[in-house]
């Protein structure tokens, strides 16, 4: 039991997505994450622990590396793409209630912006932590984060912007928001923001890169 979770952290954080897979090199022709994962399940292995000690660590060991420029974003993304591939079979346990999630986490490149790089490795990683995930997409306007909140009452909000002509939007997005429900939690992250930035508009936190963003996530489920 405890090998299969070894491994499959393995996979996961060097982005082994499945056996036919050729990255990375040192885990050529062994199975990935999505094989990992379903033989973790027909093992017995609950999903909550599948979650609590694989992906979770492996995310975490991905961040640190990320923060640290031991790796970079290419290799982010295929660490994001393999914990995907496990996630897909996790995911109807989350919806069962078999896993409990630490909350809910809408997140959306802002209004006139269409980047989604940065945000879909935010998105993963915060996921990765042991969070649902509402992922708007692109090009989101305020009213679309206010319905998601409505619909997800208590969720946390993500802003991404890449462009300084699109950073503006979170002004307003993040003024409607804490207008309706001033108790929302709003982090904001993207190349042209900063945290001097993050307080002029009336946001709660600026993660300069994702594992920034997964450690404020789970200071507030804590």
């Amino acid at each position: 039991m405890e090998l299969i979770l070894e491994k499959l952290l393995e996979a996961v954080e060097f982005g082994k997505v499945d056996k036919k897979s050729p990255y990375p090199p040192q885990l050529r022709g062994e199975d990935g994450s999505h094989e990992l994962t379903i033989s973790a399940i027909e093992s017995g292995i609950s999903p909550q622990l599948i979650l609590e000690n694989a992906l979770i660590p492996a995310m975490g060991k991905v961040g640190k590396k990320f923060s640290e420029n031991q790796i970079f974003v290419p290799q982010m993304l295929m660490s994001a793409r393999a914990m995907g591939a496990s996630m897909i079979q996790l995911k109807p346990f989350f919806a069962s209630g078999a896993i409990k999630t630490k909350g809910t986490f809408i997140i959306g490149t802002v209004k006139g912006d269409l980047h989604d790089i940065g945000k879909n490795l935010v998105a993963m990683m915060v996921e990765g932590g042991g969070w649902s995930i509402v992922d708007l997409g692109v090009d989101v306007g305020s009213e679309r984060f206010i319905e998601a909140l409505k619909n997800n009452p208590g969720a946390v909000v993500g802003l991404s912007a890449l462009l300084t002509t699109t950073m503006v939007n979170m002004r307003e997005i993040v003024a409607s928001i804490k207008e309706i429900m001033p108790e929302t939690k709003i982090l904001i992250g993207g190349a042209p923001v900063n945290d001097e930035y993050c307080q002029k508009i009336g946001a709660d936190f600026y993660a300069p890169d994702p594992q920034k963003a997964v450690e404020y996530m789970n200071k507030l489920a804590s």
